[in-house]
C-alpha cells in the first residue's frame, strides 16, 4: 500500500496518554495520542524522535505495541505499528464502575415559605 493509499484508512480521534520507549533510550516517556488506527497513530510530546527509529508504544487496554516512527513534524510524530491492533480497545473504560450521583428533590417554594424545606426564606 502506498503512502497516499494509507492516508484514507479510518482513524479514531481521541486524547489518551501512553508510554513511549525509544530504541537506544532507557527512559519511558509520556505522550498524548491524538489519533489511532489499526496500523498506527499520531502522538505528541516526548523526546525528539527521528523517522525510522524503532519504538514501543504502551497503549491503555492494548499493551505494548512495537512500531517505527513514520514521520515527524514539530512536536508531533506518526508511528506505523509492526502488526495491526483494534483501536476501539484503547477507548474502553478502565477501573471500577462508578455509581451515578443520587439527587434528592428540591423543596417547593411553599415548603420553603413554611419552614418545612431547607429553611424559611428571608428578606435580604
Amino acid at each position: 500500500m502506498t503512502e497516499l493509499e494509507q492516508r484514507h484508512i479510518a482513524r479514531d480521534s481521541l486524547f489518551v496518554m501512553a508510554g513511549l520507549r525509544v530504541a537506544g533510550m532507557d527512559k519511558e516517556f509520556r505522550v498524548k495520542i491524538r489519533n489511532l488506527s489499526p496500523g498506527g497513530l499520531m502522538a505528541e510530546g516526548g523526546p525528539r524522535v527521528v523517522r525510522g527509529t524503532p519504538v514501543i508504544m504502551d497503549i491503555r487496554n492494548v499493551g505494548q505495541v512495537p512500531g517505527v516512527v513514520a514521520w515527524v513534524q514539530d512536536a508531533r510524530f506518526g508511528v506505523a505499528f509492526d502488526e495491526e491492533i483494534d483501536p476501539k480497545t484503547a477507548r474502553a473504560g478502565t477501573g471500577p464502575a462508578v455509581e451515578p450521583p443520587q439527587f434528592r428533590p428540591l423543596p417547593s417554594v411553599a415548603q420553603l415559605m413554611s419552614g418545612n424545606g431547607r429553611g424559611a426564606l428571608r428578606k435580604v
